[in-house]
């Protein structure tokens, strides 16, 4: 039987965000993302209450919360700020090859620094030249002796700037395309530049920089799992994280459907609010459904992982359809306030410009189509199809 009713501690720990999220996120939101602030203060509070690491072990001092629980927080902080909730979701995405691969002395350090203090870890795969394709990174890692030492350049690096881990993606085997590449925690030094922090449309209280690693030497024993598997650990990375990502595009819609709806019970046209209007209803009540599907999607890709599932075809179809909900959902958003939906003043202008990078980070909508078409033609016939 399959059951998506909360527990009353699931039912509490969406509370706790819920009223985080309106009492320290929302209220400052549009300020935040006027100027491109970097919410530090807000972060230092969200380490405070316990809403930073959820995905940390509890043997390390972490809430080790299931991959469901994090996507209700998830959702509950980006319906107050998806920008503000990516500061504080990302070092979810860079801890989860650690947890994979790395060894128990190296997570007892890591996971012990982030729990102790509002410290932060950085995801680095992109590279100028290796976005979608990331076979062809030019970054390198080089054997010598008891370290490795890595030369080359990550873009697009949410919390770059204010990071002190990485967890950086390098050819180690230049000539081995994919099966070259393996992965390092990277503890930050002054041989680690931030060469540029991003002007971005939507998402602006996130820092997004270049990082740039000039003869960096790790530590041997910082090797996340086995030399030249990074491509595989990365794929099983973003398995566990699209979930995440399409929480926060639920939340994003959800935001714009609950403006939208609100605003098209106040604003009067022709005699009587426009709500009364079928052409109006209709576009809520796709809003509305898109919002309902992209949760369940969500929770199913999240409920395999927790049930120790694979959840490939899963999470691609929940990040594929909710960051598009997303779009889509903040754009007819805009749609029902009018002219005014396209003036700073209102809330859905900022919605329709986060929104649309959920469709590009952590796998484009076309690559999720590329997995979903892959999984679909060519099933694992060791597997039967987990289905809802």
């Amino acid at each position: 039987m399959v059951d998506f009713t909360l527990s009353d501690e699931q039912l509490a720990l969406r509370e706790l965000a819920h009223d985080f999220s309106a009492n320290e996120i929302r209220k400052v939101a549009a300020e935040y993302d006027k100027d491109g602030t970097w919410p530090q203060d807000i972060i230092d509070k969200s380490h405070e209450v316990g809403l930073m690491n959820l995905h940390a072990p509890e043997r390390f001092g972490g809430a080790g919360l299931s991959f469901l629980e994090e996507c209700i927080v998830g959702e509950e902080l980006a319906w107050g700020c998806s920008g503000i909730a990516t500061s504080m979701g990302a070092n979810g995405l860079a801890s989860a090859p650690v947890i994979l691969g790395g060894s128990e002395e190296v997570q007892e350090e890591f996971f012990g620094e982030l729990v102790a203090e509002p410290k932060l870890a950085s995801f680095c795969l992109t590279e100028p030249g290796a976005g979608s394709d990331v076979s062809s990174m030019r970054t390198r890692a080089e054997k010598k002796g008891d370290k490795y030492v890595l030369n080359g350049s990550k873009c697009f690096i949410t919390n770059g700037t204010y990071a002190d881990w990485y967890t950086v993606y390098a050819k180690t085997d230049p000539d081995a395309g994919h099966r070259g590449m393996s992965a390092f925690l990277v503890r930050r030094d002054d041989t680690i530049v931030i060469d540029k922090k991003e002007d971005k449309m939507g998402q602006r209280a996130s820092n997004t920089a270049t990082v740039t690693f000039n003869d960096t030497e790790v530590d041997a024993k910082y090797l996340i799992g086995e030399e030249n598997k990074g491509f595989k650990l990365a794929m099983m990375t973003l398995d566990r994280t699209r979930p995440g990502v399409a929480a926060m595009a639920t939340g994003i819609a959800r935001a714009a459907l609950e403006h939208a709806t609100e605003y098209s019970k106040e604003r009067v046209q022709f005699g009587v609010p426009i709500a009364m209007h079928q052409a109006i209803q209709f576009m809520i009540a796709d809003m509305a459904t898109k919002v309902h599907l992209s949760r369940l999607a969500t929770w199913h890709s999240a409920v395999l992982l927790d049930q120790g599932n694979r959840n490939t075809i899963e999470s691609s179809h929940a990040k594929r359809f909710a960051s598009d909900s997303a779009m889509e959902v903040a754009t007819d958003a805009v749609q029902i306030y009018g002219g005014y939906g396209f003036i700073k003043e209102y809330p859905v202008e900022k919605l329709m410009r986060d929104a649309k990078i959920m469709q590009l980070y952590e796998g484009t909508s076309q690559i999720q189509r590329l997995v979903i078409a892959r999984e679909t033609l060519l099933p694992r016939r060791a597997e039967a199809p987990a289905t809802a």
